[in-house]
């Protein structure tokens, strides 16, 4: 489930919660304080990725504390 996992402070993509750094950037500044979920599938088609700043498909958070 979304909610048992944490967010990277960096680029927001969401890790289980057992990770240590980020799997998408390996920044260590993850957390459990974050809120909004979605899905990016293709990234390349998405306004919402072009507002994040996303390039890779996954699941990212959209406001992170």
């Amino acid at each position: 489930m979304a909610e048992d996992r944490i967010a990277c402070r960096e680029c927001h993509y969401v890790n289980d919660p057992d990770s240590q750094t980020c799997d998408l950037c390996g920044s260590s500044s993850l957390t459990e304080d974050w809120a909004g979920y979605v899905i990016i599938n293709h990234p390349e088609e998405s306004e919402i990725a072009t507002e994040m700043n996303v390039s890779e498909p996954g699941s990212y958070a959209l406001k992170v504390r």
